[in-house]
């Protein structure tokens, strides 16, 4: 299984701010520059970093694949970073189902790649009717980073921190 096939990619992007968006349908997420209204998740991107943009939900990992298996909707790279983004639009009981996708899906991806090269992993569960930041148990996102090797926020946007 590729990660990081061509075919399920698009970009890259340097806008320092674009979003990321799911119709809720048969077709793969994908990033939307000029639409704001349409965004599940906004992508800031202060440093203008060239990034990436794969989509593995419909994309990677098509439907019928791995049933049973949770996967999010993208992935994006830039230089030694890696996110993972799962985008939501429900109002109530949506973390745990975002969390366990995006675990999921690291899972399957580190399988699969060397992840070392990345030095920035981070997963990503975004809302488009939770906007604001909802507050993780700061054990919950310890024992997460200890288990995976990734981050975890739950937030409608996605800070591209510039590699050091």
């Amino acid at each position: 299984m590729d990660f990081f096939q061509s075919a399920c990619q698009s970009g890259p992007f340097d806008q320092k701010r674009f979003g990321l968006c799911d119709d809720q349908n048969t077709t793969p997420a994908y990033v939307d520059t000029d639409h704001p209204d349409k965004w599940v998740a906004t992508v800031d991107n202060p440093s203008g970093l060239s990034i990436i943009f794969t989509a593995i939900d419909k994309c990677v990992i098509q439907d019928a694949a791995l049933p049973g298996q949770g996967r999010c909707d993208g992935m994006l790279t830039a230089s030694n970073l890696l996110y993972l983004v799962e985008l939501k639009d429900q109002k109530a009981d949506w973390q745990q189902r975002a969390i366990g996708q995006l675990s999921s899906t690291i899972e399957l991806l580190a399988a699969h790649h060397d992840l070392q090269v990345f030095r920035h992993k981070k997963a990503f569960a975004c809302n488009k009717r939770h906007k604001v930041f909802v507050p993780l148990d700061s054990e919950f996102k310890l024992r997460f980073f200890r288990k995976y090797g990734f981050r975890i926020d739950l937030q409608a946007t996605v800070l591209v921190v510039p590699p050091t």
